[in-house]
């Protein structure tokens, strides 16, 4: 199965993050490190919240 990263929708296979959203620890966000970078932000598909 391939990730993709939560923000701009690339496919990672390196230099990536994976953790729970931190609002509901209940869904995967993935970060690229260009978004991490540059401080993108993303969005939670289980409860809508938004991070840096």
């Amino acid at each position: 199965m391939t990730k993709k990263c939560s923000t701009c929708n690339r496919e990672v296979t390196n230099d990536y993050v994976e953790l729970k959203c931190p609002n509901c620890n209940k869904a995967v966000i993935i970060r690229c490190i260009q978004c991490r970078e540059l401080s993108n932000s993303y969005k939670c598909p289980e409860c809508g919240f938004e991070g840096p």
